[in-house]
């Protein structure tokens, strides 16, 4: 997760600088000012000849969190409109499958069928009003 108002250098960081507990490859999404406090966007990451990895990041009350776009129950794609991860009042993240609600800061479910479960979160900073995901 990262809170709006921390920051660093302009480029993906070198090993020693990265986000505690990860040694995973950077890349650049997108200008903050480009998701909406609340609101989400969905990316797909081509990672080599691999199927692309599908990811969103979801912003509500100055957090950021970015998660796997992949519904535990279903393991189906959670946006039910293109960049629409958020349910009809901004407060949740929800499946458009079966309806299941997710908390935006940690993607724990609290309700349907996958209750107690968890969406796969992803470590992400902000540097310099860009977004940057670690995979």
């Amino acid at each position: 997760r990262y809170r709006d108002g921390q920051g660093g250098a302009a480029r993906c960081p070198a090993e020693s600088a990265r986000p505690v507990n990860t040694t995973a490859p950077c890349y650049e999404l997108c200008d903050l000012d480009e998701i909406a406090d609340p609101g989400s966007r969905g990316f797909e990451l081509m990672l080599g000849a691999e199927t692309p990895l599908r990811l969103f990041v979801v912003r509500k009350e100055g957090v950021l969190a970015a998660y796997r776009n992949r519904c535990p129950h279903t393991g189906a794609p959670l946006e039910w409109l293109p960049d629409q991860f958020l349910d009809l009042d901004n407060s949740f993240i929800q499946c458009a499958i079966h309806g299941a609600l997710f908390r935006p800061e940690d993607g724990y479910c609290l309700r349907g069928p996958c209750v107690g479960q968890s969406l796969e979160p992803l470590a992400l900073e902000v540097v310099d009003g860009r977004i940057r995901v670690f995979v």
